[in-house]
């Protein structure tokens, strides 16, 4: 007979486990007292004042004043030390670069915004990486502070080769070497993911998919985009690929051959920017931008109603492709069209989607302000940067 060792957990580890909680209820309900951290974590106080101390000699707590009001001494109070880290978000358009600094805690400290008109292709990188920099120094802190950075784009990173795809409208960003050349001109850790994929991860933490586990976030604006979350974590599939359904063939739209090199596809062909404005001159609406000609058809009865319906149809009927598939307890709508559209818009295409489908999954707005695609950014950032820096074992 063997006897197999069981392997308990280490005085150390359980130590890590402990800060790491205590960590994470002070990001979550602010200043805490030794007694409150406690209570929390079922901790006795010699215990608790112990975990404290560690996380405070090693720069992850501070002390911000005492508790107040209640009978006898007034408790210190701790909190997670903002300087523990520092992380940058990036939302990357073809029209223009946003960046978002934030500390560790999650306040942004500053944003900055960069038009890539004329950029030459060959200066993107560094440029981006100047952006970062004058970001950072926006937000009053030392060139080189960031522990990571977390740029939102329109295309996923092939797994294979590490080239960007799906996004042939974004020069200077095809280099078999991206990921090293953004490290190098930031100076820090890089990592690219899908815009839609960040809006989504913005969502659940912070909007519209709070406490859901399996939803879609649908992104119509100048392109169509789809994030899928299963089990409470984004599927990307086996290329990357994932979500990319503006590629997704469509009764009504045309079938496009050869997608990699014409870079559109049915949905896209529908409900994408360019299709918008068609079908807005189609029933008299004349603003220039897609956005704009949706909330001038909230203001237009007749010709507005005519076109919102139609519209609806369309995002329902691509919508019906991906409730057949993947049964989504939620759906969300998301982008600047949609934005635009308001209450009225979710409202229409949730009644046509019952018409298309046999499982009736919610339809909710985005309720995320500003770019979700930033907040997004800085979420995982934030997420990545805490796993280094809050590890104590």
């Amino acid at each position: 007979m063997t006897t197999r060792q069981t392997l308990a957990g280490t005085p150390s580890l359980l130590r890590a486990i402990n800060d790491r909680a205590a960590l994470e209820l002070l990001l979550a309900n602010g200043p805490l007292s030794r007694t409150q951290i406690g209570t929390l974590t079922g901790l006795s106080k010699p215990t608790a004042s112990q975990l404290l101390g560690r996380l405070e000699s090693a720069g992850l707590v501070v002390p911000v004043g005492t508790s107040a009001g209640g009978p006898g001494p007034n408790a210190q109070l701790y909190q997670v030390n903002p300087a523990a880290g520092y992380v940058a978000g990036i939302d990357v358009t073809a029209a223009r670069i946003r960046i978002a600094v934030a500390d560790i805690t999650g306040r942004t400290l500053a944003e900055h915004e960069l038009s890539t008109k004329g950029w030459p292709a060959a200066e993107t990188i560094a440029r981006v990486g100047k952006g970062v920099g004058e970001a950072v120094e926006l937000a009053g802190l030392a060139e080189g502070v960031c522990c990571e950075v977390v740029i939102g784009i329109g295309g996923a990173l092939d797994p294979a080769t590490g080239r960007l795809r799906y996004a042939t409208h974004l020069p200077g960003w095809h280099s078999p070497r991206l990921i090293a050349e953004l490290e190098e001109a930031i100076g820090c850790s890089v990592s690219i993911e899908n815009d839609v994929n960040l809006a989504a991860i913005a969502e659940q933490a912070h909007g519209a998919a709070q406490g859901c586990e399996d939803f879609v976030l649908l992104w119509t604006g100048a392109g169509v985009g789809a994030a899928i979350v299963i089990a409470g974590r984004l599927h990307r599939g086996f290329h990357s690929g994932a979500g990319e359904v503006g590629y997704m063939p469509l009764p009504g739209a045309p079938i496009v051959h050869d997608v990699r090199r014409k870079n559109s596809g049915g949905f896209q062909q529908l409900a994408g920017a360019p299709a918008v404005l068609a079908l807005a001159r189609q029933h008299g609406l004349t603003a220039p931008t897609a956005p704009r000609v949706v909330a001038e058809a909230l203001e237009t009865p007749g010709a507005g109603d005519a076109f919102l319906v139609e519209f609806a149809g369309r995002l329902a009927l691509g919508l019906s492709s991906i409730v057949a598939v993947v049964d989504p307890e939620l759906l969300i709508l998301a982008g600047d069209v949609p934005s635009a559209g308001g209450e009225r818009l979710r409202a229409l295409v949730e009644e046509a989607l019952t018409e298309l489908t046999f499982p009736r999954p919610e339809v909710r707005s985005s309720t995320l302000p500003g770019s979700p695609v930033l907040h997004g950014a800085l979420e995982r950032a934030l997420a990545t940067t805490r796993d280094t820096v809050f590890s104590t074992h």
